[in-house]
């Protein structure tokens, strides 16, 4: 009987020990969460800027072996960047991007590197929200030239041996353009319309800016003006002041395919007899795997004060024209996107 009643005594005692560090714990654990409700929550630090850069490196490869029908082993390699950065804060809005391109060819027929490629494009445009729905006040700038120097490879003349060597075609060459040879400047003020997301139309009444040619022998070629007082020589640039319109189109479509194209017309008030300068750039991205894509862009120019090659029955001439130009291509690309 004594040790039954002293087995309770303790039963008991453990129990009432227990209901007290139970009670106690609660009352920590009520006075942890009161003290938790009461501290300030913290505050996401608002984000304004998406910057995106997609970058693609291409090969190309060609390799003929008693190949009846004909052809050059050739090799090829080209490299793109392009680079944006978009701010949004309350009423004010801008987008600036980068393009670069650049290519090499070399092919078995001539022992030489050949330009595929070669571009350098930088725009900004920024814009203040008006009391219009998706219309804005607008500044804009764009600037366009190339790496190097290009040339067009005519067949070289009579020469000593079984083939022409590398400094026959070198001579046979015809140059064509090179850094700031040409290069367009434009600035513009005017007005923004963005209706979605996917499309943007800028309308800048009053741009200036101008063309620069670097080299003396191309000046003729791009439309510059004649020295004052001089029957061959010609300025190395030519001011501009009109209007520009510039229109942009960005679809994504899904997750591995992308289409983009951009119009710009530019008409010159120094200049009223002259029709407007049009450019029109598209490009199509379809991912085919994680870090591989195929890549097509096209480049259409139509300049009335640049002379091109137009031949016809009565031989070559330089003429106004338009001038066009497409690439497709399978590389490795990668594309990365960050808010900040």
């Amino acid at each position: 009987m004594k040790r039954l009643l002293l087995t309770i005594a303790l039963l008991t005692a453990v129990l009432v020990a227990s209901a007290q560090n139970t009670q106690t714990a609660a009352a920590e654990a009520a006075a942890a969460l009161s003290s938790a409700q009461d501290a300030p929550e913290k505050v996401q630090k608002p984000k304004y800027w998406t910057t995106t850069l997609n970058a693609n490196l291409n090969f190309g490869q060609t390799y003929l072996s008693q190949w009846v029908a004909g052809g050059f082993n050739n090799i090829s390699i080209t490299a793109n960047v392009d680079a944006s950065a978009k701010f949004s804060k309350e009423k004010a809005m801008g987008n600036t991007r980068l393009q670069m391109e650049y290519g090499q060819l070399y092919s078995a027929d001539k022992p030489i590197f050949q330009k595929t490629k070669d571009r350098i494009y930088f725009e900004s445009k920024w814009g203040y929200q008006t009391s219009l729905k998706n219309l804005a006040y607008s500044a804009s700038i764009d600037f366009k030239t190339q790496f190097g120097k290009n040339y067009a490879y005519g067949t070289p003349k009579e020469y000593e041996g079984d083939e022409p060597s590398k400094e026959d075609w070198l001579i046979a060459r015809t140059l064509k353009s090179g850094f700031l040879a040409p290069a367009y400047l434009n600035v513009g003020v005017g007005a923004l319309w963005t209706p979605a997301p996917w499309i943007s139309l800028n309308v800048a009444p009053l741009s200036g800016g101008g063309v620069l040619v670097t080299i003396p022998e191309l000046r003729k070629t791009y439309g510059m003006d004649l020295k004052e007082g001089s029957e061959t020589e010609y300025t190395n640039f030519r001011a501009e002041f009109g209007a520009q319109i510039k229109l942009d189109l960005a679809w994504v479509i899904n997750d591995v395919f992308s289409y983009s194209t951009q119009v710009t017309a530019f008409y010159n008030y120094l200049t009223p007899k002259v029709e407007p300068r049009v450019t029109w750039d598209n490009k199509i991205v379809w991912k085919v795997a994680k870090f591989f894509a195929i890549n097509v862009s096209t480049n259409l120019i139509y300049d009335p004060r640049v002379l091109v090659h137009d031949r016809d029955k009565d031989g070559v001439t330089d003429s106004k024209g338009v001038q066009f130009k497409e690439y497709c291509e399978l590389g490795f690309t990668y594309t990365l996107t960050h808010k900040h």
